[in-house]
């Protein structure tokens, strides 16, 4: 899905409307105005929705169809898109549409779904992902995972402060080599924190539960290794991908993160990459911390190097 912003009704806790996020230079004035076009949409937030939908590339296309910087599905185009820059014509690959666009389809959404009880932010954002008559008919965030975690690591990107510094090539190496000492460790389903491996949590969606296994999950040993190096990261791998710079492939260095998933939103794995065609990873239940072929997985989402604003140079 395209671009959202975080709902200020009563009783949640605003942000400020000054874009705080760092973007590319040419869609900062776009964004800071299709941001303010209603009282529900903040810049911060819809910064957030194209970093992790797009990476602000206006080409992008996802194996589902959707199209351009904001992700727009052909029939939310076709009935949402408008000409922001007045041209005569309403291209969805053109940021000057599609910016104007997501800004004025988020204020539909958050008109859509003012009366559902719950959080306001979380309830359009969930509205924009699956439909605003799913969160009428659930009361709230549908139980869809997806759906789940996109509200989850829009949230967690948009309230970062300042965008933060991506790591440098030193902190990089310091969480490869933290995250290296750990191998032959477990694998745990929802194990691994900052300080090492813990017990996890339960259940896995094929049911394994990692609550008697002391070790690290995919985004647990990414969480241990960056700390290591002076950079804290959110705990799902979606998140941690929101909460990261998106580089090309043949400009990842080791310690550069290596996402799968179908969508940002859809992310379900998080490697370190290594070089030579490898990451080191924590794979799935039953296997142990160890390097893996890129290619052991054939839905290799993204490179990204994560940042953060508790960043401290090493």
């Amino acid at each position: 899905m395209a671009a959202a912003a975080l709902m200020q009704g009563a009783g949640d806790n605003p942000v400020g409307t000054a874009l705080s996020l760092a973007v590319p230079a040419q869609y900062q004035d776009l964004i800071e105005d299709a941001g303010n076009r209603c009282p529900e949409v903040s810049p911060n937030l819809l910064a957030a929705l194209l970093t992790q939908e797009s990476g602000f590339n206006p080409k992008a296309k996802s194996p589902v169809g959707a199209q351009g910087i904001g992700q727009f599905m052909p029939s939310t185009w076709e009935a949402h898109g408008i000409d922001g820059n007045d041209d005569g014509k309403r291209d969805v690959w053109d940021p000057e549409d599609a910016i104007p666009s997501a800004g004025e389809y988020l204020c539909t959404i958050a008109e859509d779904v003012k009366n559902v009880p719950g959080n306001k932010q979380n309830n359009m954002l969930a509205a924009y992902n699956a439909g605003s008559g799913a969160v009428r008919k659930y009361g709230g965030i549908p139980p869809y995972k997806e759906t789940q975690n996109y509200v989850r690591s829009i949230t967690a990107l948009a309230n970062q402060s300042g965008g933060g510094k991506p790591a440098t090539t030193d902190q990089g190496v310091t969480a490869l080599n933290a995250a290296q000492k750990m191998l032959g460790k477990p694998y745990s389903w929802g194990g691994g924190n900052q300080n090492g491996p813990s017990t996890g949590t339960c259940c896995s969606p094929k049911g394994r539960s990692g609550e008697s296994i002391t070790g690290f999950d995919c985004s647990g040993l990414t969480l241990y290794a960056y700390a290591q190096a002076g950079i804290t990261l959110p705990r799902t791998a979606a998140q941690q991908y929101a909460a990261s710079e998106p580089i090309k492939r043949d400009e990842a260095k080791p310690g550069d993160l290596v996402f799968y998933g179908a969508s940002a939103s859809g992310i379900h794995h998080v490697g370190i990459y290594v070089g030579g065609g490898y990451m080191l990873d924590a794979p799935r239940p039953g296997t142990q911390v160890r390097f893996s072929p890129l290619d052991s997985m054939s839905d290799l989402y993204a490179f990204a190097r994560p940042k953060s604003p508790n960043n401290k140079e090493i």
